[in-house]
């Protein structure tokens, strides 16, 4: 019997996959890694069809030849995006190329027959919309945060007062913004809105935004899914001024990690999320308040885990392991 074989499609930095490449590896496993970005520069698909139907798949990269019909498990982790081959130098002609080949590479994927993890590309990307996780959070019991999204000024001035401006922003989607022409990128996090945000209120009707009620911290939770297996750690970020509004500003050194009772209840809500949104892992992001209310704010189908886990003990990396060889 040929030993269970796992596609990691991810970039080139990206030690949750080194990691549980490794760990495979142990186990007897096959991995073979691929970035989406390849295709188009040094990699090459074939699709071939009788007129029967589907007659072989492959992918030619560097390293070989990949038919990928005989994969037991695909798990997308942080693949690029394809990019046109240097020869093409009329940008119009390097545009539509691109476009091509994310038509046939994301369709390629989505219809391979193996385990996939965390689901189909089409089924996690709208698992990532987050006013649809707010409204399924509230529909399973999670209490939520009172929340506006709105392209209106007089909207966020009347949000504003009723909450006696303890508010915040977050992004509906990408959290970065690249300037290619000024060489840098911006990061967007969960923020406090100011009185000079107020003053560029109008500059809403441009973009949408997130705005939540700020909920007071005890303590934040990370609870990562890994197929039905539920990891809680708690966050303490109120001890760090840098982390106390959003603990992805990392301050590690003043920020206690620790391993999390969760009451049963919120944890049959995160199983039954991450089912209702068609994942077999996903990465919750809650808030314990003082008075020990479990606060839903988002879910993230393809969050990071490693850190927790270097800091809790909790083998995330092991059950990561466990999902992909499951039934292989």
């Amino acid at each position: 019997m040929s030993p269970p074989h796992v596609l990691v499609l991810t970039c080139d930095d990206d030690p949750h996959a080194d990691h549980v490449r490794r760990l495979l590896d142990r186990r007897g496993a096959r991995t073979t890694v691929f970035d989406n970005r390849d295709y188009l520069l040094r990699a090459h698909v074939e699709l071939a069809y009788t007129a029967r139907g589907l007659a072989r798949r492959l992918l030619h990269t560097e390293s070989g030849t990949l038919d990928l019909d005989s994969l037991t498990a695909l798990w997308w982790r942080r693949p690029g995006w394809p990019e046109a081959h240097p020869a093409i130098t009329d940008p119009s002609v390097a545009e539509y190329a691109v476009r091509e080949g994310v038509h046939l590479i994301s369709d390629l994927w989505e219809h391979l027959t193996c385990r996939m993890v965390p689901a189909r590309e089409s089924v996690f990307q709208r698992a990532e919309h987050k006013p649809s996780q707010l409204t399924l959070a509230a529909e399973l019991g999670f209490e939520i945060p009172e929340t506006l999204i709105a392209t209106q000024a007089d909207a966020l001035w009347d949000f504003h007062n009723r909450h006696d401006g303890r508010i915040v922003t977050k992004t509906l989607g990408l959290p970065r913004v690249e300037n290619l022409a000024a060489g840098h990128t911006v990061i967007r996090k969960c923020d406090f809105v100011s009185a000079r945000d107020l003053a560029y209120a109008e500059a809403l009707r441009f973009c949408p935004v997130i705005v939540q009620e700020y909920v007071p911290k005890r303590l934040e939770l990370r609870v990562t899914v890994v197929g039905r297996r539920v990891f809680a750690a708690e966050i303490h970020s109120q001890d760090s001024n840098r982390a106390m509004v959003d603990w992805r500003r990392y301050d590690l050194g003043g920020t206690p990690h620790l391993v999390h009772r969760l009451p049963d209840e919120v944890a049959e809500r995160c199983l039954a999320m991450t089912d209702r949104l068609g994942l077999s892992y996903g990465a919750f992001d809650l808030v314990l308040t003082p008075d020990d209310r479990y606060v839903f704010l988002e879910i993230n189908p393809n969050g990071q885990w490693l850190w927790i886990e270097e800091l809790t003990g909790l083998p995330i990396s092991e059950a990561v392991c466990d999902l992909l060889l499951e039934g292989a």
